[in-house]
Order: structure tokens, then sequence, then C-alpha cells
């Protein structure tokens, strides 16, 4: 049996306007393409499994994107900072 998602995505069209942006753009990194992506499919009312098996994602990544979006909404599509300690080399090379 399915599981739906309590989350249920409904996009203005300035949101979904942005999101096709963001799906579309060959520039952008490939995270914030699967995430507009996404989220553009639940608003179409799909579940979490379909979305996943299309977009060739575990389930559980969907959901957490899902909800942020429902949450924060386009904001909540933006990298987090992570935790750990902070890096000791700098990431450019000094010759």
């Amino acid at each position: 049996m399915p599981r739906h998602s309590q989350f249920r995505i409904a996009l203005t069209r300035e949101e979904r306007r942005a999101l096709e942006a963001r799906a579309r753009k060959y520039t952008s990194p490939y995270r914030d393409v699967i995430r507009a992506k996404l989220v553009l499919l639940a608003a179409e009312g799909l579940s979490n499994d379909v979305i996943a098996a299309r977009l060739d994602t575990p389930r559980q990544i969907i959901s957490k994107w899902r909800k942020r979006f429902f949450d924060q909404r386009l904001l909540g599509l933006e990298e987090e900072p992570r935790g750990g300690r902070t890096a000791r080399f700098s990431p450019h090379r000094a010759d």
C-alpha cells in the first residue's frame, strides 16, 4: 500500500516559475535541479515513492526536501551550514 505524504504542496505562480527556472538551468548544481524537480512533481500530487523512482533518488531524500519546502517554501531548498570541524587547509592550493 503506497504511503501518502501529509505535506501537500500547492505552488503560487511565482514559486512555480522560480522552480521551473531552477529545474531547466544547466549551470545549476545538480542538487538544486533535483530539489526543484521533486517539488514540482510533488505539486502535481505524486507520492514520494513515485517521485523517488522518477528521479532515481531515495524516498527518504524526497521526504526530507518535501517537508522542508512545505515548512519554509523556497528558502527551505537552500543549503544549511553543516556541522563538524572547520577546514584546516584552504581549498585553493598554493604553488
